[in-house]
C-alpha cells in the first residue's frame, strides 16, 4: 500500500491521507473577511483528494496582515464567515486546517500583483508595523520595536483567534513561525537585536514562538492537531540555523505542538537558496531525526512518486504541496492513481476515474 495514503491520525483525529494542501495566500480579503474566492480556491482541493486543506496565513490582529488584502480571524464577522468554507471541506471528506499568523514586520506591503511595491503607506491603507526590534526588511519600513505589553498582547491574539477557528469548525491548527514573519523574526539573531528575555540565546529567542504554541494549546483543548510552521534556515550568514531549528522543534513539541511543519528563508532579502525538487526536504529529515518529532516536508514537491519516497525515506511523516495543487487541483486523485492506491472519488466524477 502508498504510504502516502496511508491515514495519520494525530491526537484523536484521523486524517485520510499525507498528501495535503500548503496555506497558499490569495491577497483577496475584504477587511479580514474571506470572500467566494476563496470558498471555490479551497474546495476544489477536497474535491481533488487532499488529505487536509490548510487555509492561508491568517492575521490574528489587523496590523499582523502581510497585505490590507489577507484573511482574518481576529473578530466574529470573519470567524462566521469561514464556517461555510470548512463545511464545504468536510462535506468533501477532508480535513480542515488554518494557519494562525503575524507578519511582524514584513506586513502592511502591497499584493503581488499590485503596480506598486514595498510598503504600502497610511494613506493608502497601510499601517506601522511592528518586530522584536527596529529593524527594517530590506526595502520596507521600520518597524516599531514591541514593548512587553504588546508582546502579551499578540501572544493573546493568538489565543482568541484559535478559540475562533474552532469555533469556526476548523480540524486542524497551524502557528505560522517561518518566513520571516513575526515569530520567526524572533528566532533569528538577524532581525532580534533584544538585550531582554527575548533576545540573545536561542532559549530567549524562541520565547515568544513557545509562549503563542502554549496559548493556542490551552485554546485549543488536548484533542485539537497542533502544528508549527517554521523557517529550518535563513539561507544567510549570521542567521537561524539548522541546528537551532531541530532545538527549536523539539520544544515546540514539549509544549503542545504535534508536528513540525519545515519549510525555510524568507527573513532577509539577501538569503540565497538553491532552488531544485524538493530542496527543503532535507531540512524535515534532519528536524525530523534531531528532535525525534513529526515532521511534513515542503518544497517543489510535484509528482506521486517524489511525495511518496519523501515518506518511504524516512525524511517525514507528510508531505505539504502547493503550487501543484494550483496547477492540478485534482492532484490527489491522480497521485493515487499513479500510485495504485484506491481511493474514493466524488461520486459526480466517478465517469472520469482511470481504469
Amino acid at each position: 500500500m502508498s504510504l502516502l495514503f496511508t491515514p495519520m491520525t494525530i491526537r484523536s483525529f484521523t486524517l485520510r491521507n499525507r498528501l495535503w494542501v500548503s496555506p497558499m495566500c490569495q491577497y483577496s480579503a475584504v477587511d479580514g473577511v474571506p470572500q467566494e474566492w476563496h470558498h471555490s480556491h479551497l474546495a476544489q482541493f477536497a474535491s481533488g483528494g487532499a488529505g487536509l486543506v490548510v487555509a492561508e496565513a491568517t492575521a490574528v490582529v489587523p496590523e499582523g496582515r502581510i497585505s490590507p488584502e489577507d484573511v482574518g480571524l481576529w473578530n466574529d464577522g470573519q470567524r462566521d464567515a469561514w464556517a461555510p468554507i470548512v463545511r464545504a471541506l468536510h462535506v468533501r471528506g477532508t480535513a480542515a486546517g488554518v494557519q494562525l499568523a503575524h507578519a511582524g514586520r514584513k506586513a502592511s506591503t502591497w499584493r503581488p500583483w499590485a503596480a506598486e511595491r514595498g510598503t504600502v503607506p497610511a494613506d493608502g491603507g497601510g499601517w506601522r508595523t511592528v518586530a522584536p526590534s527596529a529593524v527594517a526588511f530590506e526595502g520596507l519600513a521600520a518597524p516599531s520595536a514591541l514593548d512587553a505589553d504588546g508582546i502579551d498582547r499578540i501572544v493573546a491574539a493568538f489565543a482568541d483567534a484559535a478559540a475562533r477557528a474552532l469555533d469556526a469548525g476548523f480540524d486542524v491548527l497551524e502557528i505560522h513561525g517561518a518566513h520571516g514573519y513575526l515569530l520567526h523574526q524572533f528566532l533569528s539573531p538577524l532581525s532580534n537585536r533584544r538585550t531582554d528575555e527575548y533576545g540573545g540565546s536561542l532559549e530567549n529567542r524562541a520565547r515568544m514562538l513557545l509562549r503563542v504554541v502554549d496559548a493556542v494549546r490551552r485554546a485549543s483543548g488536548p484533542t485539537t492537531p497542533l502544528f508549527v510552521r517554521i523557517s529550518a534556515t535563513d539561507h544567510a550568514a549570521g542567521g537561524f540555523t539548522l541546528e537551532e531549528a531541530t532545538e527549536v522543534g523539539s520544544w515546540a513539541i514539549g509544549h503542545g505542538a504535534d508536528l513540525i511543519d519545515v519549510s525555510s528563508g524568507g527573513l532577509v532579502a539577501h538569503q540565497r537558496i538553491d532552488v531544485h525538487p524538493g530542496y527543503q526536504v532535507p531540512f524535515a529529515a534532519a528536524v525530523r531525526r534531531g528532535g525525534s518529532v513529526a515532521t511534513a516536508a515542503v518544497g517543489l514537491i510535484t509528482t506521486a512518486a517524489q511525495a511518496e519516497d519523501v515518506l518511504t525515506s524516512g525524511a517525514a511523516d507528510a508531505v505539504f504541496a502547493g503550487r501543484e495543487w494550483l496547477r492540478d487541483p485534482h492532484f490527489g486523485l491522480r497521485a493515487a492513481h499513479e500510485l495504485g492506491a484506491e481511493v474514493a472519488w466524488p461520486p459526480q466524477y466517478e465517469r472520469a476515474r482511470w481504469r
